[in-house]
């Protein structure tokens, strides 16, 4: 039989691998590299042993004088799809490397050229290639470790300062308006997204993506991401290219009765302390010539990578990389005192801890690490949201906003200040929900004051459905002091420019899981006058001075607590001396105000002033607040707050 034509789109970089592979099947006699594209020029002696392939920077050409029945594209990430779509149009089946295109849409336009080429694709993830994957999940399949509680992958990696200077594309997220995304999950360890997914049929339905960054690039070299299926398992990658050296990347399945660890770059597989079982690979390549001659299957068609595709475009849209500073690295140096190395002293712990328990950098108190989405206006930070905070069961541990600032940098929220511990900067806290406390604090007790009771509940981060740099989805378990959920909340929170100013959007929707109606109380309908709060409750610093509060028609705290009017502004001036404004529009159905101006600066909604509030169905709230430098009057808060209603 004749060897399959070949072609080689890119010959450097990763492109000495399959030369050196092309060198082996051409020896056994399956295939011939009739050409090779580039735009660089190929030195002769990398073409040492595959003959006399034809040059070209065309591939449609090339593939057509060639007649080449497959391509091996291995040019740079953001120039695939436009090279597939050449070399289907040209006839060529596809051996496409990895990550197979930069964006989501640019994979669905491949996949469509695919179908109706009625061409093969196959993408580069060797590890899929590897008799370790079935073994795998026939051990789970078996029963050997009982249910699966969920997957996570370890990865850490060195990589030198050369190399991100060793091509223009090298981290970056986009380059010249067009997306690149070369980060540490998309590229290095796009075999351990892939990987981990293989081991399951179930599709990814949520993802959340945490990227830094300790070399000075736009992409990511230490990552973390987490993927909820929709079989309910968790999947858990973090990685890193700033570890000392290379620690051998690795997948655990964590069950109910034991774990399976597969270390996919030397496909050895140990059921919990075994020995290792070492399975074979076949070569993709092998494999793709296997199916253009003989009909076999295709071990990664294209279609197959469609979950990794998800999680790279979640990475693609997720915020900038954060980066970690310099005070947590070491920065290694050549005898002329040039910086060639940046490490991240035990990195490779820390990824291992996060495969172990299935979490994320931000969960493992990790100081580099960020406590959750950070929310920006025109590139300026202005919020922060601490998801899983580490805080006493006494303060009814709940996720938060803090530091939230003023586009002049002026910090408007405080947490834990020493007059209230459990005011958490901005955040949804309810003094009752049917017996339990998720304010934080003593509980009112009729007759009685206020008393400290076992009854605190905690609101658990369940997961991010959306997660940008203008805000976020998320969904939240409300769980009482015996573990059982009382209730189900969704929230979103939202930031937009406002002319000079930016805007703050919340809205929460709660719902019972008991089959019981809510019942909301507030200390006020317990007895305790004016004492209303719970719902939407800001927390302003108590260290600013010169507070004021208004309305349309009321000034003073006396005056504006308790009025149900549709927008409130607080003012103050914060310790240096910068004035700032909040102005908070309820939106939607309104309830009364809390309000707080002479023993410390705060603003809520009252969901039960007077009287319980019953909820049987869903309760949806909604607050804007106005985020201002300077100290506005009755008629600039006026005008605004008519804005964002």
């Amino acid at each position: 039989m004749e060897p399959v034509r070949v072609v080689l789109a890119g010959a450097h970089g990763h492109g000495h691998w399959h030369l050196n592979n092309l060198r082996r099947l051409t020896a056994a006699g399956l295939v011939r590299l009739v050409g090779v594209c580039d735009v660089r020029p190929v030195e002769p002696e990398l073409l040492t042993g595959l003959g006399e392939p034809e040059l070209s920077a065309d591939l449609t050409e090339l593939i057509k004088r060639t007649r080449a029945e497959i391509t091996i594209l291995v040019t740079p990430i953001h120039t695939h799809a436009d090279l597939a779509m050449q070399a289907l149009a040209a006839g060529s089946h596809l051996l496409l490397e990895k990550p197979p295109t930069a964006t989501l849409a640019d994979f669905d336009r491949v996949a469509t050229a695919v179908d109706r080429s009625g061409l093969a694709c196959q993408v580069g993830f060797q590890s899929l290639g590897s008799q370790a994957i079935p073994a795998v999940r026939k051990l789970i399949a078996d029963g050997a470790i009982g249910r699966v509680r969920g997957i996570g992958v370890a990865g850490a990696w060195e990589r030198p300062v050369s190399y991100y200077t060793r091509v223009p594309w090298a981290g970056r997220r986009r380059m010249d308006g067009v997306d690149v995304v070369d980060g540490a999950l998309t590229n290095p360890f796009a075999h351990a997204i892939a990987t981990a997914l293989a081991l399951t049929d179930a599709p990814v339905e949520t993802t959340e993506v945490e990227l830094y960054h300790a070399n000075e690039i736009e992409a990511d070299d230490t990552s973390s991401v987490r993927m909820r299926l929709a079989d309910g398992t968790v999947v858990t990658v973090a990685v890193s290219l700033c570890a000392d050296r290379r620690h051998e990347p690795y997948v655990v399945v964590h069950g109910e009765t034991g774990r399976i660890t597969l270390t996919y770059t030397t496909d050895e597989v140990r059921l919990n302390d075994d020995p290792p079982v070492v399975y074979p690979r076949t070569d993709l390549l092998e494999n793709l010539v296997a199916h253009v001659r003989d009909g076999a299957e295709l071990l990664v068609p294209l279609h197959r990578t469609s979950g990794f595709m998800g999680v790279m475009e979640a990475v693609r849209r997720a915020p900038d990389p954060l980066p970690i500073p310099d005070e947590f690295q070491r920065r290694e140096t050549d005898e002329d005192g040039r910086l060639t190395r940046r490490v991240l002293p035990g990195v490779e712990t820390l990824v291992a801890r996060s495969a172990d328990r299935l979490a994320l950098f931000s969960e493992l108190d990790v100081p580099w690490s960020a406590p959750g989405p950070a929310m920006r206006v025109g590139g300026r930070a202005v919020a922060r949201y601490t998801f899983q905070p580490a805080l006493p069961v006494t303060l009814s541990p709940r996720p938060y906003l803090h530091p939230v600032r003023t586009l002049g940098g002026v910090e408007v929220t405080e947490v834990r200040p020493a007059d209230h511990v459990h005011h958490l900067g901005v955040s949804v806290a309810i003094a009752d929900v049917s017996g339990r406390n998720f304010w934080g604090g003593r509980t009112w007790v009729p007759g009685e004051g206020p008393r400290w009771l076992d009854d605190h509940g905690t609101q658990r981060h369940v997961r991010f459905t959306r997660l940008a740099e203008d805000g976020f989805a998320e969904t939240l378990s409300w769980v009482g002091p015996d573990g059982a959920e009382v209730a189900r909340e969704e929230r979103e929170v939202s930031v937009r420019p406002l002319g000079e100013h930016w805007a703050l959007d919340l809205a929460f929707t709660l719902t019972g899981s008991t089959g019981e109606p809510l019942v909301i109380k507030s200390s006020a309908t317990k007895g305790r006058p004016g004492a209303a709060y719970g719902g939407f409750f800001w927390r302003a610093p108590g260290s600013s001075t010169e507070r004021e509060v208004f309305t349309a028609t009321a000034r003073g705290e006396e005056e504006t607590h308790g009025s149900d009017a549709p927008w409130l502004a607080l003012t103050g001036r914060a310790a240096d001396g910068s004035p700032w404004t909040l102005i908070f529009v309820q939106v939607g159905t309104r309830e009364r105000w809390f309000v707080r101006v002479a023993e410390y600066p705060g603003v809520g909604v009252a969901l039960a002033w007077e009287k319980p509030l019953t909820v049987t169905g869903r309760l949806a709230r909604r607050v804007v607040t106005i985020v201002a430098d300077g100290r506005l009057d009755r008629d600039e808060a006026r005008a605004l707050a008519a804005e964002v209603r």
